[in-house]
């Protein structure tokens, strides 16, 4: 049986196989999700507050993309550079175990991570948008980053969302794992 994946855009929808792109089957080969936050699960930008805290903007569909991943068994770690407790809160009212913030140099902790876990670096997605992510994409199975990552890092990127950060480049990647191994449970 052949698989493929429906792309639907906003006026025309088309198919796309495994064989006629090798990205796609390593989507159905991930157990492991990776994430930056700024922009990939916000845009980006900051709201400053009076007092000197910043506010975030996040995508509640990426965000139950990522609760239903973990429900289903997928591991999940965060990785950023942002201190903001409100983000550790964030994720883990999604079920994220391992939430690192405030990370000068990500290696250090994907290193810890993969010490830890065992993981298979083939199994690893991570999506980032920028120059501190650059050495943990080059790390991984799966580097993938938002529609709006500075050039450096969609360079090495195997899969560029046609989406930005905080506007469903999460639940793209996280999609395209789960219908691609049977586990869409909607539709």
């Amino acid at each position: 049986m052949e698989v493929f994946f429906v792309i639907k855009f906003i006026h025309s929808t088309f198919k796309i196989t495994m064989k006629d792109n090798p990205t796609l089957a390593k989507f159905k080969t991930i157990k492991t999700f990776l994430f930056d936050v700024d922009g990939v699960m916000t845009d980006g930008t900051f709201i400053i507050q009076e007092d000197g805290q910043f506010l975030r903007k996040m995508n509640a569909q990426d965000g139950f993309m990522v609760k239903t991943i973990i429900e289903k068994g997928y591991q999940v770690a965060i990785l950023t550079g942002g201190r903001s407790e409100g983000v550790r809160k964030r994720f883990q009212k999604l079920g994220v175990k391992e939430i690192y913030l405030g990370l000068r140099h990500k290696i250090e902790a994907f290193e810890e991570l993969m010490s830890i876990y065992r993981w298979d670096k083939n199994e690893i997605l991570y999506m980032g948008d920028d120059l501190p992510d650059y050495e943990v994409l080059q790390a991984v199975g799966l580097p993938c980053c938002p529609a709006n990552a500075v050039p450096e890092i969609k360079g090495i990127c195997e899969y560029v969302s046609p989406y930005k950060g905080g506007e469903g480049c999460v639940r793209d990647v996280i999609e395209k794992v789960l219908r691609l191994n049977d586990q869409w449970d909607w539709v």
